[in-house]
């Protein structure tokens, strides 16, 4: 943001980060997420791909190159998040992809009462952005150094977080304890958008797609949701997060977030369930007719919530509807 309008000196909001090369401006980073660096990645991928300017990768910023600044870009989380007894990335507990862990009533930034945790989500972003940054490097001696990577990532990600016998990811792995009481069975959540990325990153059979897709709607009609934009289910009960705004059916707490919702869509089409996509599509696109806007999220009802003006939820549903034109 504007480095005018930030308050630099309140301990108790954002901890801004400053740069000498970008002064104007001052930034936040949600600590208890670790998707930054891979949609980076990701974000320049798209770019390069839509608009064919490779020379873009070739741009030198502060005497790096673009590629030379999106390999450090995932260096960082190899050096600073990787767990080499698990061969995975870490993060802050949160719900799915969310960026809210439990034990603050705001949840962005990693604390003394982090519970620090593996899941689905954050290591298939990061073979997805593997696989785009190899596709486009000019440099082929990054796509040698980051394929190894992405197998033992594979690797790791099946022996580790792929339930076999309940045929789903397990929500997380703990390295420091869990945040949610004994009494709650934490693997009876199914989490669709980290299954949804898993599926984009090339990690699931097509037999495990189908089954997958199953399950979310059969989710769906348990949650009495709308569409298999629905975070997960069953959702964590009241009081598991300490953020007022994560109740059940709440937020990321099983809101149903067409943001990821229609990503699920893009892995049906791309593995050839084109029916299965063009029917599940139909609801997200009809309630942004009815709403006359793109909005950031959806209680199961249908109400809308958050942003009404919420470009995640545009651009997905354009390359949903592109893929399905293809």
């Amino acid at each position: 943001m504007d480095i005018r309008k930030a308050n630099l000196n309140d301990p108790e909001g954002y901890r801004y980060r400053l740069s000498e090369t970008c002064p104007q401006y001052a930034a936040h980073k949600n600590t208890v997420e670790t998707d930054h660096e891979t949609s980076l990645v990701q974000a320049v991928y798209q770019y390069v791909k839509k608009s064919q300017n490779t020379a873009y990768l070739q741009t030198v910023i502060n005497g790096k190159t673009v590629e030379q600044r999106m390999d450090e870009a995932l260096q960082y989380l190899m050096n600073e998040k990787f767990n080499k007894q698990y061969g995975l990335i870490t993060g802050a507990t949160t719900a799915d992809w969310g960026d809210v862990q439990p034990e603050h009533p705001w949840g962005v930034a990693i604390d003394d009462n982090t519970h620090y945790t593996i899941d689905i989500y954050d290591n298939a972003m990061l073979v997805l952005a593997i696989d785009n940054f190899k596709e486009i490097a000019i440099n082929k001696a990054y796509g040698e150094k980051w394929e190894s990577v992405k197998k033992q990532l594979i690797t790791n990600i099946r022996k580790h977080l792929w339930d076999s016998q309940r045929q789903k990811f397990i929500p997380h792995i703990y390295l420091n304890g869990s945040p949610f009481p004994e009494t709650f069975d934490e693997n009876q959540v199914y989490y669709h958008g980290g299954t949804a990325v898993a599926i984009l990153a090339g990690l699931l059979t097509k037999e495990e797609i189908a089954h997958a897709n199953q399950r979310m709607l059969e989710n769906v009609e348990k949650a009495h949701a709308q569409t298999i934009g629905l975070t997960m289910y069953p959702t964590y009960p009241t009081g598991s997060f300490q953020n007022v705004g994560m109740h059940p059916y709440g937020y990321q707490n099983g809101g149903d977030w067409t943001w990821f919702g229609a990503r699920m869509i893009w892995g049906l089409t791309e593995n050839g369930f084109i029916k299965e996509a063009y029917e599940e599509l139909k609801p997200m696109l009809e309630r942004v007719v009815k709403n006359n806007g793109f909005n950031e999220w959806y209680t199961p009802a249908g109400e809308s919530k958050g942003s009404g003006t919420f470009r995640g939820e545009a651009g997905v549903l354009c390359r949903a509807i592109e893929g399905l034109r293809k």
